[in-house]
This record gives structure tokens, sequence and C-alpha cells, in this order.
């Protein structure tokens, strides 16, 4: 998922070429789940009759908060203890539960990958654009509120050496 990677990341694996490889391959494989028939059930992006556009923004936005902010809380907190072993459960319910309640209004994207696919396939890009938007303000928001809230700047304490 690019929007967690580039919120998790730190400023110096950014610029490292593996993370820009990754987010391409990402893209291109969702290419071909689609042209391969694979997604072709898939939602491709389009907003429900009756929902604006900017509500599908900050739907979005909520629904990647929520997961990158799970992510943080259960996978990349330092302080997390032995918290990490829940982290596949925590993360696939947060997805399970914002498709259940976003997938009926906007698809729930929650990454501009799984909305790129389907609209290269299907050529509508139409509000493409809340796709990409709101996911990665989303994952802005929830990376400096969980690093502000709980990771903070606190300099590592070193350990004596024969608590090693």
């Amino acid at each position: 998922m690019p929007v967690s990677r580039i919120a998790i990341g730190a400023p110096g694996e950014l610029s490292h070429p593996d993370t820009f490889r990754a987010g391409v391959a990402e893209f291109i494989s969702m290419l071909i789940f689609v042209f391969a028939g694979s997604g072709s059930g898939m939602a491709f992006g389009k907003l429900t009759d009756g929902v604006g556009v900017w509500n599908a923004v900050v739907f979005e936005i909520v629904m990647t908060f929520g997961l990158v902010y799970t992510v943080y809380a259960t996978a990349v907190d330092p302080k997390r203890g032995d918290l990490g072993v829940i982290a596949p459960i925590a993360i696939g319910f947060i997805v399970g539960a914002n498709i259940l309640a976003g997938g009926a209004f906007d698809g729930a994207s929650m990454n501009p990958a799984v909305s790129f696919g389907p609209a290269v396939v299907t050529g509508v890009w139409e509000n493409h654009w809340v796709y990409w938007l709101g996911p990665f303000a989303g994952a802005a928001i929830a990376a400096l509120v969980y690093d502000i809230c709980f990771i903070g700047q606190r300099p590592h304490e070193q350990l004596p050496t024969a608590d090693y």
C-alpha cells in the first residue's frame, strides 16, 4: 500500500529507490489483476448516486486514517510490546470494517492502486482524484497524530551492557 508506505517511511527511506519500485510494482500488479479478469467484479471507484464528492473525500480520509492508525498502533510503534502479535488480525478487521462501512458509498478504496487499475481498464476517470486525495490525506493525518501523541521524539536510552 503506497499510502501506508509513505506515512510510515522515514524521509530517508522515501528517497530509497526500492520504495519507489515497490509503489510502481503495486500499481502494475493491480493492472495485471484487473486485466486478467480476476478483478472484473471489483467496484471501479464510482461514487454511489447521492454521495457528494467531498463526502467521499472525507469518507476516504476517515477510513484511511483508521487503517494507518491501526498499522501504527499494532505493527510500527516501537513501544507496543507484545501487541505486534495481533497486528494482522487488527489490520484485517479494520479493512473489513471500512469495506462494510464505506463500500456501498464510494468503494472503500483506502489505496490509490485499488482504484487506479479498474479505472485504467474501464476508462472511468470521473472523480478519480477522490481516491488519491482522501487516502494520502488520511494517512498523513494518522501518521502525524500517532507520531506526535504516542511515539514522539524522545531520545533512545542506552541500556547498560549487562542487560544485553
